[in-house]
């Protein structure tokens, strides 16, 4: 990888020989064409190697001996801790929470801060584009503590009304938003959502599972709360993912689980609980994939997060003319249909060809996408369907992959008699 260069041609080939799946083909011999990385992404050689000498060279607990590889092992956890930190420009590693995913950070705010925080009648906003995992842990908080929720409404186009958002903050506690619409691809305008949240005198939670892989995010210029990604989302293993929060906020929250390592000291009768960040993270953390993560960091940053966007623009923008014609057929795509408003989402419907329908026919030539509700089912709603087919872009995309992607839309046309 030409890792200084901007993502021209070259570099995109660079860059795709990292990937060992994009030189798969598929049982019918087709080149693979990924398109799925809002679900997950695909890994480079040298995070696969990471991992693999993890196991192979110093595998250990940590935290905990005192022997060599034991030490080798704690310090390439911490140094990776301390890697998400700086990609996100925190204070300090002890601001970084390892957890499972971004489902589990957020979890752990709702049942920690929110258990501690919310009482009978104050108010959490969300808004329409939730995803599932920032939506159902609200709801059932709500139920807990008698809060209640309101949502900020989305348009036809994707994108929030915030209007109204003064009165939707009058008694808000937490606003809990996404930063990337993982349906639509809408860029969020988290800064201003944050600050006029803190000027009613909410805390916020963002949702970054789909902006940390493509957009450059510093968590003290945004003046957020807490932030919540996961690592297979942006070249990273599964399994892995973390939560930021603001210091003064983490210390004040009570432990999420309990167990080994979040502890100080324990007699019979009571525990006093460790410092942060250990102090949320009980038992044997999932060592290798944070290390893991920590190298997949190390290629984002070597690549460029302003060369990420940059790319991805690009290919949107190639993506939307080549599309073009067969929305004259009858494609219909979500989102605000605009480089600089969205990530690298596209997500569509074709004539009355069922999302799932179409996802096959592109199956067979190769070309992998997702169809569903993408756990967006009250967005579904709003849109007034009942799925979408969404392709989604990376860094190790390129116009071979849209042009394939076209191929197997026209494909489809010929199958349904579409004109």
């Amino acid at each position: 990888m030409n890792r200084g260069a901007s993502a021209t041609i070259a570099t995109e080939r660079e860059v795709r020989a990292d990937f060992p799946i994009l030189r798969e083909r598929t049982s019918r011999g087709k080149p693979l064409t990924y398109l799925d990385s809002a679900a997950t992404s695909q890994k480079p050689q040298v995070v696969i190697d990471a991992l693999d000498r993890y196991y192979r060279e110093y595998n250990a607990n940590i935290h905990r001996g005192v022997y060599e590889i034991a030490a080798r092992a704690t310090d390439a956890f911490e140094e990776a801790r301390a890697k998400v930190a700086r990609f996100l420009n925190a204070a300090e590693p002890a601001e970084i929470i390892w957890t499972r995913n971004t489902t589990e950070a957020i979890n752990l705010v709702a049942w920690s801060w929110g258990g501690a925080n919310l009482h009978a009648g104050d108010v959490i906003l969300i808004s329409e584009l939730e995803h599932h995992s920032n939506l159902v842990p609200w709801q059932l908080l709500a139920e807990r503590t008698g809060a209640q929720l309101r949502f900020i409404p989305v348009d036809e186009r994707g994108e929030l009304m915030l209007g109204n958002l003064d009165r939707l903050l009058e008694g808000c506690a937490l606003v809990a938003i996404t930063h990337v619409s993982n349906t639509l691809g809408t860029i969020l305008p988290i800064a201003e959502i944050v600050a006029r949240a803190h000027a009613a005198g909410a805390i916020v939670l963002v949702d970054g599972a789909q902006a940390a892989p493509h957009l450059a995010v510093d968590v003290r210029a945004l003046d957020l709360d807490f932030y919540a990604l996961s690592a297979h989302k942006m070249l990273g293993p599964t399994g892995i993912g973390i939560l930021y929060g603001k210091r003064a906020l983490l210390e004040a929250m009570p432990p999420f689980l309990s167990g080994g390592d979040m502890i100080r000291s324990v007699s019979y009768e009571r525990s006093t609980f460790n410092e942060l960040p250990w102090k949320f993270e009980a038992g044997t953390s999932n060592i290798a994939d944070a290390i893991a993560f920590g190298t997949a960091i190390d290629y984002l940053e070597a690549y460029g997060m302003g060369n990420v966007r940059s790319h991805e623009r690009a290919l949107l923008a190639y993506a939307y003319e080549r599309l073009a014609p067969l929305e004259e057929r009858g494609l219909a795509i979500y989102g605000p249909h605009d480089v600089d408003r969205s990530s690298g989402v596209i997500s569509m419907n074709f004539a009355d060809i069922h999302a799932h329908d179409l996802a096959s026919i592109l199956d067979t030539e190769g070309v992998c996408i997702r169809a569903g509700h993408h756990c967006t089912m009250p967005l579904m709603g709003r849109l007034d369907v009942a799925a979408t087919a969404r392709a989604s872009f990376y860094i190790y995309n390129d116009r071979n992959d849209v042009d394939a992607l076209v191929a197997g839309l026209e494909k489809a046309a010929t199958i349904f008699r579409i004109s």
